[in-house]
């Protein structure tokens, strides 16, 4: 069960925003040697760094804007408090897979699609943002590199569920906005 957006029309979407190039600018257009991108790739492929000490701080803050949500102790549609629970799992999503994580980035994949169609905060999408939060930082404190094999297919089947859930007993209320 890999549908994107949970079959809903997104409400918002997370994009990278790319800035200009202040170097490529002076330097020009031109594509780089084979020499060059197999040298790259291969500095990816035995990239080392610990991606634990990076990814903790996007948890942290992941963790943050949840739990200042909830303190709200309402619904709230506030793209502010999204953009908070939001904008630290599309770190995530996008760098997992440079330091061979690429369960993170399809977990956190799967929450960003979920997060873009949400119309609002309430006690049930923050306890499926307390789901995606919690199996993220548990794949990271186990260092559970590549894609998890079973329990990691596991993994997303069962939040793929809940976000799938959520949307059937909530299709009038969606039905009637959409």
């Amino acid at each position: 069960m890999d549908i994107k957006h949970y079959n809903q029309k997104p409400v918002r979407n997370a994009k990278f925003i790319t800035a200009p190039n202040v170097l490529k600018a002076k330097v020009g257009v031109g594509g780089l040697s084979d020499m060059i991108l197999d040298r790259a790739q291969k500095l990816l492929e035995n990239h080392t760094e610990d991606f634990r000490p990076l990814a903790e701080i996007y948890i942290k803050q992941m963790k943050e804007g949840i739990d200042a949500a909830k303190n709200l102790g309402q619904p709230t549609a506030s793209e502010e408090y999204i953009a908070r629970i939001l904008f630290p799992c599309v770190q995530l999503k996008a760098n997992g897979g440079m330091f061979h994580y690429p369960l993170i980035t399809r977990i956190a994949e799967r929450f960003v699609q979920f997060m873009e169609v949400v119309e609002k905060l309430d006690e049930e999408t923050l306890e499926i943002a307390a789901a995606f939060h919690t199996t993220i930082k548990i794949v990271v404190a186990s260092q559970i590199k590549g894609d998890g094999g079973e329990q990691g297919e596991s993994l997303v089947e069962e939040l793929n569920g809940a976000c799938m859930r959520y949307f059937e007993k909530h299709k009038d209320e969606i039905a009637t906005k959409g």
